[in-house]
């Protein structure tokens, strides 16, 4: 398989859906949310944004399997499965806080090949394909390879549900906004991470995130060379090891 042109097929699909989210970013009215579960929002936006992603690319390789946030399809693949976030940073959009973003990945066997997440307000298109470097509209990308947590920046993401580890949360929170040039909190894992890909952060850290939060990138993250990677219910004990 050719995974960098299937990759730029997978960047039209997202532009495509892209231009979808910002039309309806101008008009969209508030009132017409639902909720999942606690402090857990969707809105039509989201399900046909993801129904869009689904039914493009399910063009390009018929027999791929799907895992998405919304559940407008579900679908075991036996070689490949597509991992989409129609709209991550869903609550900054319905407030209209402009951090949000669409965020797609391939797997084959089991293991990431190909990683795009856009963010829509500033137009970035973060991506990277198996065997390729990484990327932002173009331009290759690199973690930061600062080691001092004294001069560094770092992202996080609130706990707003399963609030059983906030103490231990807080107490991490608390340490690292001592001894670090500060803590961001985007509200989009998938931003935070392709912001790490690209040395704007310095390192990233949240638990109780979703495949699809993280999925694609993860991968961009990988493929600009971070081997430190932190996962679920390591994230509390591991994120001093990073410096």
């Amino acid at each position: 398989m050719n995974y960098e042109l299937l990759c730029n097929k997978v960047i039209s699909i997202v532009k495509l859906t892209g231009n979808f989210i910002r039309k309806e970013a101008m008009q969209f009215d508030a009132n017409k949310i639902e909720y999942k579960g606690l402090n857990d929002m969707v809105s039509y936006v989201d399900k046909t944004a993801e129904q869009k992603l689904v039914q493009n690319l399910e063009k390009l390789i018929p027999d791929a399997g799907f895992i998405t946030e919304e559940k407008t399809i579900s679908r075991e693949g036996k070689i490949y499965k597509w991992i989409i976030d129609p709209l991550d940073g869903t609550t900054n959009f319905i407030h209209g806080i402009p951090a949000y973003g669409i965020s797609v990945a391939l797997y084959e066997d089991g293991l990431a090949v190909i990683g795009v997440v856009y963010e829509l307000n500033r137009g970035e298109m973060f991506y990277s394909f198996k065997g390729g470097s990484a990327f932002m509209n173009k331009k290759e990308i690199q973690v930061s390879v600062n080691p001092d947590l004294k001069s560094s920046l770092l992202a996080t993401g609130f706990p707003y549900y399963q609030f059983d580890k906030q103490p231990q949360y807080l107490k991490l929170l608390e340490e690292m906004m001592q001894k670090s040039h500060g803590v961001r909190r985007i509200g989009a894992a998938a931003i935070d991470l392709v912001y790490t890909a690209c040395g704007r952060f310095d390192a990233f850290f949240e638990y109780n995130l979703q495949q699809w939060d993280f999925a694609a990138g993860c991968f961009i993250v990988q493929q600009a060379g971070e081997k430190f990677l932190i996962f679920q219910e390591d994230v509390i004990s591991s994120i001093k090891e990073r410096f």
